[in-house]
């Protein structure tokens, strides 16, 4: 009893212990994140007897395999595409098929100076097939272009 007195008389905080907290602050931040690959690995345009048309100069011959996947948590953006070649010596085509985001961009022929490719990509992931068109004329006779294309996510 005179210890229940006693604890009763205390001061508050001799009376219960106190359990001590702390805080600390946790950021998280998300930068501008661009990422873009392919899928569908080399492209053979090979043009044959079979595109060619009696009485016709030009041969053309197409491929779908490949596709572009892109991801970008920024606005406001496009993808570009360019050749390693300045002056190829046959017209290479190219057009974004079927994207799931964006807008296509009217078909073009690939050199060194990037084009746009897809608009209005911004803050999305997607893909697309791409469209290679391979266009030669008989009276270019024969030969080989190689392009290294770049696609590239950036500012509209």
């Amino acid at each position: 009893m005179l210890l229940l007195l006693l604890a009763a008389a205390a001061p508050p905080q001799l009376r219960a212990q106190v359990y001590g907290t702390d805080a600390h602050t946790v950021t998280v931040q998300v930068l501008p994140i661009t990422v873009i690959g392919l899928s569908g690995g080399l492209v053979q345009l090979d043009v044959t007897a079979a595109q060619a048309e009696a009485g016709q100069d030009v041969m053309i011959v197409t491929d779908e395999s490949t596709r572009l996947l892109w991801g970008t948590n920024s606005s406001g953006r496009k993808v570009t595409a360019a050749s390693s070649l300045a002056a190829p010596r046959f017209t290479l085509l190219l057009r974004a098929v079927a994207p799931t985001r964006g807008l296509a961009a009217p078909e073009f022929p690939l050199d060194a100076v990037p084009r746009d490719l897809l608009l209005n990509v911004g803050r999305s992931s997607g893909s697309c097939a791409l469209r290679y068109t391979g266009v030669a004329r008989a009276s270019q006779g024969t030969g080989t272009d190689t392009h290294v294309i770049t696609f590239t996510i950036q500012s509209q």
